[in-house]
């Protein structure tokens, strides 16, 4: 029963695109949550050892091999930073957040070039640009999604991702130019749809579609730097996200689990790039958000 577990545990890992979307979610479920499957494991390697079945830790070693092919490469050392890097911080600050202002400071004690927030609201966001100013004199908001920056930004406008079935005020993205000193850098900041788990399995048609959306945005980028950051709701293994991780490179380095707070099961808040490498991704110290923020390098090509 352990090999049978074991062989089972190695092909949700090697395969889990075949496992069917369309009844309950359950492949992007699976997808959310397919670091965990490590911890399964450890347990079988246990129940193996306690066993002292050698048949059972040969079969052991098939999951840990896909894990650790899958996996293991976030867990490596950083390689040397590049010459032109780029410093961000993406956080979902809540808006049931009670202190902007250390959330604020928080952030910039990470030193990044940009930061980018989400779930802004007033009057929280009269406090974060207050705080962020003196460091941050730049910033764009629209709706409840902003970027605050070291660098001048230009041609801000927002992003069209609202699902149809939202018939609501609704502004969660928008698109503009940070003129660093490697050249100019399109930024896309982005909240796209919570998702919901129930008995009935996954609900995220929403997000499904807001991401849909946005990866038809990166795809009309003109603009050959590009940097994505946002409350995307989903990990790079959810193949919701395929629009946008088809199209950028993710994380090289780091986990990074960033929701929720106080025990992070998922890495939901994301840092992507075009033309260039996302070393590696850290989280900050909590805030007071139900999110981490997390903090990543880019190294353009």
């Amino acid at each position: 029963m352990l090999a049978g577990m074991a062989v089972c545990t190695a092909l949700l890992l090697s395969f889990h695109r075949s496992v069917p979307n369309g009844v309950a979610g359950l492949g992007s479920l699976l997808e959310s949550f397919l670091p965990w499957l490590g911890a399964v494991v450890v347990v079988l390697l246990v129940l193996a050892l306690v066993r002292r079945s050698a048949f059972a830790l040969v079969a052991v070693l098939l999951p840990a091999a896909a894990w650790t092919y899958h996996f293991g490469g976030l867990l490596l050392p950083a390689p040397d930073p590049g010459a032109g890097d780029l410093v961000v911080v993406q956080h979902n600050v809540s808006d049931e957040n009670t202190d902007p202002a250390g959330t604020a400071r928080a952030l910039a004690r990470a030193e990044p070039d940009l930061i980018a927030l989400e779930e802004l609201v007033p009057p929280a966001l009269e406090v974060y640009a207050k705080t962020l100013a003196p460091e941050y004199p730049y910033r764009t908001v629209r709706g409840t999604v902003g970027l605050w920056s070291k660098y001048p930004l230009t041609g801000s406008r927002p992003l069209d991702i609202k699902p149809r079935g939202i018939h609501e005020e609704w502004e969660r993205g928008l698109r503009t130019v940070a003129h660093t000193p490697q050249g100019e850098v399109a930024v896309l900041v982005a909240h796209l749809p919570s998702v919901r788990v129930g008995a009935s399995g996954l609900a995220s048609s929403w997000r499904d579609e807001s991401a849909g959306l946005l990866g038809d945005a990166l795809a009309a980028e003109e603009l050959r730097r590009t940097v994505l950051l946002g409350d995307l709701n989903g990990t790079v293994d959810d193949r919701a996200l395929a629009p946008l991780t088809t199209r950028l490179n993710v994380a090289e380095r780091g986990l990074a689990l960033s929701f929720p707070a106080g025990f992070p099961l998922a890495r939901i808040d994301q840092v992507m790039a075009r033309a260039g490498a996302v070393g590696v991704i850290r989280t900050l110290p909590a805030t007071g958000s139900d999110h981490l923020p997390v903090a990543a390098r880019i190294d353009w090509d």
